[in-house]
């Protein structure tokens, strides 16, 4: 799970992670046999029996920097993602974050950009909203809404959702179950783990290699394994 791939100093979050590292990251991937794919091609190889050596990769927030400085990244080490998009605040900023930085999210343009380059575009509700307090009125319009103006923007089906702040349960997966969507992610989803609160892993600036090392050993430890999902090789 990343956010943010910039060279911003400000980072009261920890969301940011700088070119540079994200590039060793990517070849330390590399260098263990392991390939960076989208949610939804790591989804069908699991189905196909395929899986091994795949991860999912995944973008939170759908910032601009996704396009300007991640993309060409992951096209270099042959790697693809998920890119999850806001798109009630095209070409806006993160204003659910109230510390900031201001960071510039994608605009139309961008979130093309990336479906063209072959990266999976999928939503992150419309404006970033905690669905567990939602009503339901927005509750059904973050999840509907979404997946129907990125249909539109990008001209494919958008098969993956992901939860803002990581915040599920019952009542929004459900609600994203009978949208259509054919997966969604979370954070630590605890007992509610499966196709449509799928676990992972955050991924920062201090992560280098010992770190990334631990984090994939405890990550299969700790988080239970999806029941729903058929298994892979």
């Amino acid at each position: 799970m990343y956010h943010s791939v910039s060279h911003t100093a400000d980072d009261p979050y920890h969301i940011t992670v700088s070119p540079p590292r994200f590039e060793r990251q990517l070849r330390w991937l590399r260098r263990h046999g392991l390939t960076g794919v989208s949610m939804a091609e790591l989804l069908r190889a699991r189905a196909a029996g395929t899986a091994r050596g795949l991860v999912g990769l995944t973008f939170d927030d759908g910032y601009a920097d996704f396009t300007s400085e991640a993309l060409a990244l992951l096209r270099r080490h042959e790697c693809t993602a998920t890119v999850f998009v806001l798109p009630g605040l095209l070409g806006a900023t993160n204003e659910w974050d109230p510390l900031g930085p201001r960071r510039p999210l994608l605009d139309e343009r961008g979130i093309q950009q990336a479906a063209t380059w072959g990266m999976e575009v999928a939503s992150h509700g419309l404006r970033h909203v905690d669905l567990v307090n939602a009503d339901e009125d927005t509750l059904r319009r973050e999840i509907h809404e979404s997946r129907r103006l990125l249909k539109e923007l990008t001209g494919h089906d958008v098969r993956g959702f992901c939860y803002p702040y990581g915040a599920v349960d019952v009542r929004a997966a459900d609600a994203v179950r009978a949208a259509g969507y054919q997966y969604a992610c979370a954070i630590d989803p605890g007992p509610l783990t499966g196709r449509y609160a799928l676990p992972r892993v955050h991924v920062g600036e201090r992560d280098t290699a010992w770190r990334l090392q631990l984090k994939r050993s405890l990550h299969r430890w700790r988080r239970e394994e999806p029941t729903d999902l058929p298994e892979g090789s």
